[in-house]
């Protein structure tokens, strides 16, 4: 991708990502302050860091004074904000930073591997890369809310969707991929009283363990734990707000002490034991185990029996596949006739969409959908199919592509929702700008002579 020096407010981001693992040197470069917005600084190591960042990643192709100089203004217009926000007296609690920031570490080492190599890659300390990104998490908080309040109540009207449809040159419309209508009837077997106490008994065995000093909560997380997205980290869930858990996990885990570990609790996912590592005002950092019960055999026997049953009624022309919806499928999507909802909005998806989704935690209706949907023709039904629920449930399901449309240039009959986002991009772009400009009138903005034949974007040089 090109980045265009005239399209700098479409950088995303760019202060969080300083901190993006890069294994290349960093450059020698003698820092000093190259721009002040307000009260705050922009050193050369700022641009220097996110222009080898860019270089790294080949998302630049061009001159290298000029990328720098989109840098630097990308910069001024998130210290613009910060300033905005100083102004206005916008504050972010130490619990949402914390959240924030647990959450970006565990991303990053993850994707290093280890919190080792993690340190071995930024040739720093845990504690050292954690002040760092502390900054700048607080800082991009505080950004978002002026931007929030920037957009406030902007919404595109279907006439100025219609106008701006008809303002793009028929050459620069984007070809949109083949896209599905799919529908599901899904049954899901319920687990069995003896599966559940089974499971609970479990977790008792392994509470009991951790209680006697036989082993870590930990430890025990890593070996047992069902929750992919946590039982490598010893089950730690980070630092997380009210509203965010199942009800029945936030009333057991928000009246925890620091360290005491949980009976055995009940939720839509499952069975688990919490422990409490700590609390700051509304934000609870937790490790927990989660167990599930399984469904039985016979159980997912008799749901695929009686998907069978309803495919034949549905291939006879007995019933349709909305009315067998209604009348066999236990899941929620049988309100709107069995589709299957994109995440995005709408009910139509590419196959590239899918795959992407099928490895997202919470996705389960997802997994394996794209290579039954690419075999089945428009108004098949599908054999009984095994699934695992978003809630990870064993369950069975039929799939019928109710639509399908051809890959085409994007149009207004077709992809209008897609339009209409571009719109509000568009529009959006065009309210923060009239800020800027407004904002750096008013604004104390000084900047280096090794700037100064940049060619801005907006009047920062009074």
């Amino acid at each position: 991708m090109v980045i265009r020096k005239r399209n700098v407010l479409l950088f995303a981001a760019l202060a969080l990502s300083t901190l993006v693992m890069a294994q290349e040197p960093k450059l020698q470069v003698v820092d000093k302050v190259v721009a002040v917005v307000g009260k705050n600084i922009i050193l050369q190591s700022d641009v220097e860091n996110q222009y080898v960042q860019y270089r790294m990643q080949g998302n630049y192709e061009g001159n290298a004074s000029a990328m720098r100089c989109a840098i630097l203004e990308e910069l001024m217009f998130q210290k613009l904000m910060l300033n905005q926000a100083e102004m206005d007296s916008l504050n972010v609690t130490d619990g949402e930073v914390d959240m924030e920031l647990n959450r970006r570490i565990s991303d990053l080492i993850g994707r290093a591997g280890s919190q080792e190599k993690l340190e071995s890659i930024f040739n720093k300390t845990m504690s050292e890369i954690k002040e760092e990104l502390r900054r700048l998490v607080r800082e991009k908080s505080l950004q978002d809310q002026v931007r929030a309040d920037i957009l406030k109540g902007v919404v595109v009207t279907p006439a100025e969707v219609k106008k701006f449809y008809k303002e793009q040159p028929v050459d620069s419309l984007p070809m949109v991929d083949e896209q599905y209508e799919i529908m599901q009837i899904v049954k899901r077997p319920p687990v069995s009283i003896d599966e559940k106490l089974e499971v609970k008994d479990q977790l008792y065995q392994i509470r009991k363990k951790i209680l006697d000093g036989e082993s870590s909560f930990s430890t025990m997380a890593v070996l047992y734990s069902e929750d992919p997205g946590s039982a490598s980290k010893g089950g730690e869930l980070g630092f997380t707000g009210r509203g965010e858990f199942a009800p029945e996990f936030e009333m057991v885990a928000f009246n925890l002490r620091d360290g005491e570990i949980s009976e055995v609790v009940e939720t839509q996912f499952g069975f688990h034991i919490i422990q409490l590592i700590e609390r700051r005002d509304d934000y609870v950092n937790c490790r927990h185990i989660l167990l599930t019960a399984k469904v039985p055999v016979e159980a997912l026997e008799k749901a695929q029996h009686e998907l069978d049953s309803a495919a034949q009624l549905i291939r006879n022309g007995d019933m349709t596949f909305e009315e067998a919806c209604m009348k066999f499928s236990d899941d929620d999507s049988k309100v709107n006739g069995g589709y299957i909802t994109n995440p995005m909005g709408g009910y139509r998806i590419g196959l590239q969409d899918i795959q992407e989704l099928e490895n997202y935690p919470g996705f389960g209706e997802f997994k394996n959908l794209a290579f039954v949907v690419g075999k089945l023709g428009v108004g098949t039904v599908s054999d009984p199919l095994p699934m695992v629920t978003s809630d990870n449930k064993d369950a069975f399901r039929l799939v019928m592509v109710k639509n399908k449309i051809p890959a085409h240039k994007a149009n207004l009959n077709d992809d209008y929702a897609l339009i209409q986002s571009w719109a509000l991009s568009k529009k959006n772009q065009e309210v923060i700008s009239d800020w800027i400009r407004n904002k750096v009138k008013k604004a104390y903005v000084k900047i280096d002579e090794d700037y100064a034949d940049c060619d801005f974007q907006f009047e920062w040089k009074q």
